[in-house]
């Protein structure tokens, strides 16, 4: 074992000696089935033989090459977009330039800089780091052997690029475009399309990274033989027989399934990965109970949200405060349908679809319930994946605090709505992250034995009552 790896299981105060790598297997993150991987061809997509969740794609494009491209254009697009105008503003002979860095200033000045740093963390500070990361891990990809700090690059990655939300911020520049033509003259500035470009070039680079080629770079210890169920029992060879689901656990953060020669805990840490050093939990710690805390938070401040004005609009001493729906409503009477629909169903529709799903599947795992379980897991993909385009708003009203500000002739201001339905968003985000859709699947009883501790409490009572 290399000092970086020993030092690091010290950091992590976890055992991770006993842990052996299981190439041959791969566990679905989206039902918990362990099945056995396949050699893929470029172009080829693994899926999971019992809820359709995607678990492996081999690009046909160059692993590093390509991506290392996109990347360093993307960096050039990021320095662009910082430095230009995104939108320059005239009214009755008096102009205003804003850049990325001028709303949140803005919301700090006006008393709002808790929202203030949240956007200038997810529109600034972690493209940035995103793209940084990306550099790092493509540039180290680049030896015959992945250094160790890129395997903690790759686990950074893959937490903070969700929150990167360059995508969102452009629908809020569209959508604080349309409100402020009937306001004054509008010029796009060069940072809007050196946005655009960004948007583009970080997708492109993820869909272009082919991950497992680069975890294949780290070198693991391999199990090569397990000890059967009966103690003192002859060892056989994984190869044929895969050992017992009770003592075998899969990596979140590059996918490896390790094996232990002891029964792992269901909620505790069991170790630390033997590619990445991440912590290994055979299920996410609490999953329900601290799913079902964020979303009745989120329940409590979503009325607020929606009752509460947003943000104010005066001009010419003229003007009032303007909700969410207020904002949907004067899109869909500019004739802005589409616009409109979009707005909606991001900022009411979305946060609601996902307070509801979530609850359903947190029921459904206390009760055991078995039907629907891959419509359950599609439903969380979803969930998962449109959870930040809620945020339209919230950028929205930065931008247009940030560029109209002009005293007695035109002003916007943040209300206390924006606070509470930033606050809606990220909490369902974190409630979406925190579920382990596997314990839907764990429930009932579909996962073997080996996880009959979490088995539900509605589930055990009936196997309690039908005992009895």
């Amino acid at each position: 074992m290399s000092t970086a790896t020993a030092r690091m299981r010290a950091l992590l105060g976890v055992p991770g000696s006993t842990l052996r790598g299981l190439p041959q297997l791969c566990e679905c993150h989206g039902c918990g089935l362990v099945q056995r991987s396949r050699d893929l061809q470029p172009g080829q997509i693994m899926h999971c033989e019992r809820c359709d969740t995607k678990l492996g794609v081999r690009r046909s494009n160059p692993p590093i090459a390509t991506p290392l491209a996109f990347c360093l254009t993307s960096a050039v697009l990021y320095l662009l977009s910082i430095t230009q105008p995104v939108l320059t503003i005239s009214i009755y002979g008096r102009s205003r330039t804003i850049t990325l860095f001028t709303g949140p200033i803005e919301l700090l000045r006006d008393g709002w800089g808790i929202v203030g740093g949240l956007i200038a963390l997810v529109t600034i500070v972690l493209p940035a780091v995103v793209i940084l990361l990306m550099l790092g891990i493509l540039f180290g990809a680049l030896h015959h052997r992945l250094p160790l700090r890129v395997t903690a690059m790759m686990r950074w990655y893959d937490r903070l690029r969700p929150w990167s939300m360059i995508e969102v911020y452009m629908l809020g520049v569209l959508v604080a475009y349309t409100k402020l033509i009937d306001l004054a003259d509008i010029q796009v500035g060069v940072a809007v399309y050196a946005l655009a470009g960004l948007m583009l070039t970080l997708g492109v680079t993820d869909s272009t990274l082919d991950t497992d080629v680069i975890w294949s770079r780290r070198r693991v210890r391999l199990a090569h033989r397990h000890p059967v169920h009966r103690p003192f029992g002859p060892e056989i060879d994984i190869h044929e027989v895969p050992p017992p689901p009770e003592h075998m656990v899969s990596c979140l953060s590059c996918g490896l399934v390790c094996c232990s020669p002891t029964r792992l805990s269901c909620e505790e840490c069991v170790g630390a990965c033997p590619r990445c050093g991440a912590r290994l939990y055979r299920r996410k710690p609490d999953s329900v109970r601290r799913t079902m805390a964020l979303i009745f938070s989120a329940v409590v401040l979503y009325l607020p949200a929606n009752v509460l004005p947003v943000m104010t609009i005066i001009k010419l001493n003229r003007g009032g405060d303007h909700t969410i729906l207020q904002g949907v409503g004067e899109l869909y009477d500019a004739g802005m349908l589409p616009l409109a629909l979009l707005v909606f169903f991001a900022s009411v529709t979305v946060p609601v679809l996902k307070v509801l799903g979530l609850c359903v599947m947190c029921f459904a795992t206390w009760r055991g319930s078995a039907n629907r379980l891959v419509l359950r897991s599609k439903l969380f993909r979803i969930i998962d994946f449109v959870g930040r385009w809620s945020m339209i708003d919230v950028f929205m009203i930065s931008i247009l605090v940030a560029v109209v500000h002009f005293d007695a002739l035109a002003n916007v201001n943040a209300d206390a709505g924006m606070m509470s339905f930033a606050a809606v968003v990220i909490l369902t985000i974190f409630a979406a992250d925190c579920f382990d859709p596997r314990v839907m699947w764990d429930a009932a009883g579909l996962n073997g034995p080996a996880f009959g501790e979490t088995r539900s409490p509605a589930r055990a009572a009936r196997a309690e009552r039908a005992q009895a």
